[in-house]
């Protein structure tokens, strides 16, 4: 019995981002200018204390943020989740200890059935020794959207940041704690999965796809697909939401559904751990050297830096491949198309570490309550080494996000000189082929030019026999012609028509005039081309003799004169 593998396919493109609506600051979330306002919203203001019933998790978004109108959550896919209540979300939870320790807890698994049952979780009080809690949560479904969003307050902006890639960073609800949001955008390497080859052994070159009509729209919203190692350069998502508090602090880190190939829950929260074992970062987490729960998400912005460095050197392979493809073939019609696709990805990627650039300065430079008010035991120095790490942290992710957009712009201007060189190819051939083309007309020129002159020596010829043989009374009455008679006319005619030809064939270039005209020769001189032939005749034999006599009569003389003789054409 043979197992069928199933059909892969690459990730699907990720929407167009609309920054509009992923702004906190703006008025009017997922309403466009053409978008309908149910004026009758108006007529009931927001209650500014809300009951118990109405802040239950399931009236979730719009007991909490009544501008949320059923139209808005629709439009920005919160509706999609929320309705979607059948479905097994899987949250991985990982605790960082005040002494530094990340423990990995128990996965929680929520269906509809026990959606309540971890609400009440959520409310349990945990152990005074955890500072941070990171909940990794992987198929979001609608009870679990409602039961976070209601239970840490959280901003609709998170959610449909994320569920549009919505880039976004912003803070609220300052006071001893806040939120922070961040919704950032990265570049991350896979393997092609429709690239499998038959066997392990069999030999799989890469080749260049061909391009159908309908890829000629350079997209960078899909997947690169890197034809040269069987790689794709495909869009992921860091989503994370902090709750910064003196005492507990939560973060929640959103993951996109499985068919977008993003980074799974599980695997960023072994990466988290991960970061704990670290020599370097455990020493930062140490309660002697900070408390501050933003390290930990600074330790997370250190996920997407790495993603972008393999990306970038699985585009300088390609990129070299495309060279060398480049210099060994002659189809470039393909090759300028694959060209101007890696450039435009290019471009895009520089948008991308400019918000990720963006992210980390927000991340520094944000207000920290943890530091304004700081605990009781938390003392002056403990706090100026917090700063200090942080700036310096900072300044590390700032410096490795700075080499990814030098290395972004080495591969843009070597991508650049790729195009040039094919440019250059194609210019070299066609003028190649002109130059074949301009060979074989002179040589159809030359070829008529030829059977000109030929026509023209036997044309006097004819218009004398054409005259002898004309059946005219003038001409034919009394006539006494003879063969001597005809050649008597047809000869000096001949003679005369040679001449003529021969004189407009005739140039003259003096070497000592080069500033005129060298073509130009008067019209006697043209008619005198017999003469000027043999006087020249005559003078090269003069000097030719001349310098003979003095290169003879000359001791060690190389019997080489350099003064040069009279140019005649």
């Amino acid at each position: 019995m043979t197992s069928s593998r199933p059909a892969q396919e690459l990730p699907p493109r990720i929407p167009q981002p609309r920054h509009r609506h992923g702004a906190p600051s703006g008025p009017w979330p997922f309403l466009d200018l053409d978008s309908e306002i149910d004026l009758s919203l108006f007529s009931n203001p927001p209650a500014r204390s809300p009951t118990e019933e109405q802040r239950h998790w399931s009236k979730y978004p719009q007991s909490l943020y009544p501008n949320w109108t059923p139209s808005q959550q629709a439009k920005s896919g919160i509706t999609d989740v929320v309705g979607h209540i059948e479905g097994r979300c899987l949250i991985h939870n990982v605790h960082v200890l005040n002494t530094g320790v990340f423990t990995s807890e128990e996965d929680h698994v929520v269906t509809a059935l026990d959606a309540e049952e971890y609400w009440n979780k959520l409310h349990e009080d945990l152990p005074s020794n955890v500072t941070v809690r990171a909940l990794f949560v992987d198929s979001l479904s609608g009870p679990v959207l409602q039961m976070l969003g209601a239970r840490f307050n959280i901003e609709p902006f998170f959610f449909s940041s994320s569920f549009n890639w919505i880039p976004a960073r912003y803070q609220d609800t300052v006071g001893e704690g806040d939120h922070i949001t961040m919704t950032l955008s990265f570049i991350r390497s896979m393997q092609n999965p429709t690239a499998i080859p038959s066997s392990p052994t069999s030999d799989y070159p890469p080749t260049i796809p061909t391009l159908n009509s309908e890829d000629q729209v350079i997209d960078t919203q899909a997947p690169l697909l890197l034809s040269s190692s069987n790689h794709v350069l495909t869009h992921d998502i860091l989503s994370i939401h902090m709750v910064r508090s003196r005492g507990l602090s939560t973060i929640i880190s959103y993951h996109p559904p499985h068919q977008h190939r993003t980074t799974t829950a599980h695997t960023l929260r072994t990466r988290l751990l991960a970061a704990g074992q670290s020599v370097y970062w455990n020493k930062i987490f140490t309660p002697t050297i900070s408390t501050d729960p933003t390290f930990v998400l600074l330790a997370l912005l250190w996920y997407p830096l790495y993603a972008f460095d393999e990306s970038l050197d699985a585009l300088y392979s390609h990129i070299c491949w495309l060279e060398g493809r480049v210099i060994a073939t002659t189809e470039m019609t393909t090759l300028s198309q694959q060209l101007y696709v890696v450039r435009a990805h290019l471009l895009h990627y520089a948008a991308l570490l400019e918000d990720f650039r963006k992210a980390v300065v927000f991340v520094s430079e944000t207000r920290n309550p943890m530091l304004e008010h700081p605990a009781d035991d938390v003392s002056e120095e403990t706090i100026a080494s917090m700063k200090e790490y942080m700036r310096r942290e900072s300044k590390n992710l700032l410096d490795e996000i700075a080499r990814l957009e030098e290395n972004r712009k080495m591969q843009d201007n070597r991508l650049k000189n790729v195009m040039d060189l094919a440019f250059s190819s194609v210019n070299l051939e066609d003028s190649r082929t002109m130059k074949n083309l301009t060979e074989a007309a002179v040589r159809d020129s030359a070829a008529m030019k030829q059977v000109a002159y030929l026509t023209m020596f036997f044309l006097p010829a004819s218009f004398a026999a054409a005259v002898f043989g004309m059946n005219v009374d003038i001409l034919t009455q009394d006539a006494r012609g003879s063969l001597a008679h005809y050649f008597a006319f047809a000869v000096p005619l001949t003679a005369v028509t040679v001449w003529i030809i021969m004189a407009f064939q005739f140039r003259k270039r003096d070497p000592h005039n080069l500033i005129h005209d060298e073509n130009y020769v008067p019209f006697w001189s043209k008619l005198s081309w017999p003469l000027v032939s043999v006087r020249k005749k005559i003078i090269r034999s003069k000097t030719i003799q001349r310098n003979s006599v003095r290169l003879i009569s000359r001791p060690g003389s190389t019997g080489v004169d350099p003064t040069p003789l009279p140019m005649w054409d």
